[in-house]
Parts: structure tokens; sequence; C-alpha cells
């Protein structure tokens, strides 16, 4: 019995393969709309799976446990927070830092001048010079704070920072091209109008999201040194930015209370109102970054359903053409002896075939597209095996929802009616 199944379902597949080579006009129409629908899917999802991933890891380099302070940020735009609400908090400043490092759970404090924006300037060495890149004044914990590698060279030291010293430390960009087949430390270099000491070469920094975000564009001089050029923190909006590292045997909620707490005391904020700062964390972007990723998820739903709705109509109307003008055909094989579900497995096998082998097509297409667009512009893209088997089995359902209405016509032809179709 199970051979005479198998036998039979071969029987099937092949007709339904030779009737559809055979019709080869009808059967790329009712593809198309299939291949657009899963080019999208797997195009987008690529694209928006390859930004995920390595945003996220950008992320992660924040650190699990370290407490950023800042005048604005992320957060308060999510919240729905204008600019102009936001330019009126009161600054960050150095004397925050100090004291937020005198809590008792506080490890580290690092603090950032030219983060949010403000100083830049080319790179000079002899007759070269960079591009324009940012210029970060930061104390002797930025190392530490940031898990920032060093590639050659040493880091800011205490005494650099007290004593206001021009020393600097580069980020990749300036470094590639200034210093390509010269060791540069101790080398002199200017950044803007103002003479500096190369002492360290800091290690390549993730961009935001795979693309780039310039996070190798930087020069970091100690933040004295920085006030002592481009004026000090706390007029004309200029703000500092403040990380924390809470210690080993306290947790990040913990000093994030602590944090909160004396800052609002510092800032007079009174109980009823809301904290004119942010606090920022890797869990908080991420749940920020969340809100987006799903956002983006849900119109590649939309957008990709309304695509393969298309193309699912386009399967059922063009396969009703196929029954009607196969109607003799189905009268013959019914007079042969052939059953009402052969009839109805043979239209089913044919569009889940056709919508299958559109979906294989597009998820060709939606790959190459992909890859093209990350060798032409760097864009990250993300290739799982799932998203191609998704791919197929979104198609073949496709097919067979589509298909079963015209299918279930065929079967319910009455081979006498069908016979005198002319």
């Amino acid at each position: 019995m199970a051979g005479i199944r198998a036998g039979l379902l071969r029987e099937i597949v092949g007709m339904s393969v030779d009737t559809l080579r055979t019709n080869k006009m009808r059967s790329a129409l009712t593809v198309l709309g299939v291949v657009i629908g899963i080019t999208s899917i797997v195009g987008m999802t690529s694209l928006i799976r390859g930004f995920d991933e390595t945003l996220r890891d950008s992320i992660r380099e924040l650190g699990p446990n370290t407490i950023y302070v800042q005048k604005m940020g992320a957060l308060s735009f999510t919240a729905g927070k204008t600019f102009q609400e936001l330019i009126k908090r009161p600054n960050l400043l150095p004397a925050d830092a100090r004291a937020i490092a005198e809590l008792p759970s506080v490890a580290l404090v690092d603090m950032w001048l030219g983060a949010m924006g403000g100083a830049g300037g080319r790179v000079y060495y002899g007759n070269q010079r960079t591009k324009n890149v940012g210029i970060l004044g930061v104390t002797e914990n930025f190392a530490a704070v940031s898990f920032v590698e060093l590639e050659h060279g040493r880091f800011i030291v205490p005494a650099e920072v007290q004593n206001r010293r021009q020393v600097v430390v580069l980020g990749q960009t300036p470094y590639q091209s200034l210093f390509q087949n010269i060791d540069p430390i101790g080398k002199k270099v200017r950044v803007g109008n103002n003479e500096y000491t190369v002492i360290g070469i800091l290690g390549k920094r993730p961009n935001m999201g795979g693309l780039n975000s310039r996070a190798d564009d930087i020069v970091v001089i100690p933040y004295t040194t920085h006030e002592k050029f481009y004026g000090k923190v706390g007029i004309r909006n200029r703000t500092a930015m403040i990380a924390v590292v809470p210690r080993d045997n306290v947790t990040r909620d913990e000093t994030m209370r602590e944090v909160e707490e004396l800052m609002r005391i510092r800032h007079n904020v009174r109980l009823d109102q809301p904290n004119d700062f942010d606090l920022l964390t890797q869990d908080a972007m991420m749940k920020v970054w969340d809100s987006f990723s799903q956002a983006a998820f849900l119109a590649l739903v939309v957008i990709s359903s309304i695509a393969l709705m298309v193309g699912g109509i386009g399967v059922m109307a063009i396969m009703m053409i196929s029954v009607t003008e196969r109607t003799r055909e189905i009268g013959v094989r019914k007079a042969l002896g052939a059953r009402r579900r052969e009839i109805l497995w043979q239209f089913l096998i044919e569009a889940a075939f056709l919508t299958s082998f559109g979906g294989i097509l597009g998820i060709i297409l939606g790959a190459g597209i992909g890859l093209a667009i990350h060798w032409l512009s760097g864009f990250p893209i993300s290739l799982p095996w799932w998203s191609f088997a998704i791919g197929v089995g979104f198609s073949a359902s496709v097919g067979i929802f589509f298909g079963l209405f015209p299918a279930i016509k065929a079967a319910r032809l009455d081979p006498i009616e069908a016979l005198r179709f002319e």
C-alpha cells in the first residue's frame, strides 16, 4: 500500500512539474509576486539584524555596571521631551564628578569634556594633517572606565591632569593618517593651534551599529588642558559627561540611587520635581533600542505581508485560470479513474512548488541585495540560516493557502460536464 501511495505521489509530482514546464509564462507570472515578497523579507531582515547585532555589541561596550550621568540623552528624548526643554537643564560640572567620587559605593569616576559635541580640530604633524576630529578631555580613569585598550604607549597620569600638561593620546584615525610607518610616541603634534606630545595610541573602537560613526576620529587630552584651551565647563552650555563605576561589593542599582540623590541635592531639585539630568546604563540603552527595533520589525512584517498577500492573490487568480483552461483534461483524468484527492493534490503541489521556487529565487535576490549593500557601503548584515528556512516555509504556505480554493474547485468538477467543456 505504501509503495502504491509513493508511486502515486511521484506521478502527481511529475505531472505538476510537466504542467509548469509547459506553461512557462503563466508560471513566471505566478512566481513574481512571491519573489518580491520573499526578497523584501530576506533583504530587510539581513540589514535590520546586522545593524541590530552590531549596535548591541556597541552598547555592551558601555559596561554592564557603568553608570553615565548626562545633562540630556536618549532616555529623555524617548520620553517625549524636546530639545528646547532639555537645553535649559543645568550643566554638569567637574565639581559634580568630584562629589560623586566621594560616595562610599563608588570605585571610579571619569569625566568627559567634548563628548556631547563642542571642541574639534585637525591634527598636524610636519606637512601632514588629518580631517576634523573630536577633542575629548578626560581624567586619568578614562581607559579603566571606558574599557578602551591602548595599542601603543601609555595613558594620561594624575600629575598630567593636575598640572594641565599638553599631552595627547591619538585615536586610530589620526594615528593612521600621520604615523603609518613611524613610531609616534614622543613626537610633537599640533591639535588646532596648540602643540602636544604624543604619549599613546588608542585601540580601534567599535562603531555604533557597525556604521562609520567616527568612533576613532578623536584625540584625548587631560580635561584640565581641555578647559585651558576651550573654556571652562558650565559656560555657553558646555557640559561634562560623568561615568561612574560601583565598587565590587556594591550593586549598580544601589550606586545609582546614591548618585541620583546626590545630584538632586546639588541641583536643588524638589521632591515633586523630576530629575534635571539623565542616568544611563547598558540595560536602559538596550531597552531604548529594543523599542525601536521592535517597531522596525513590525513595519517589516506588515510590508512583507502585503507583498506576500499580493503574490498569493496572483497565485489564486492564475491557478483559477489554469483550472478553467484544463477543465477537459480534468474530465478525462476523472473518467479514467482519478479520484478527487488526486486532482486536489496535483493542483496544491503545483501551487506549492511554484511558490517555493519563487521563495528560493527571493532568498537569493534578498541575500544578494544585502551583500551588495554591505560591500558598497559597509552597512552590517546578518544572514542566519533560519531566515532562509522561514522564506521557503512562507512561500510554500502561501502556495498552499491561496492554491487551496482553485484545487478544491478542480477536484469537485463533474467529469461529464468537464468532458463537454470546449
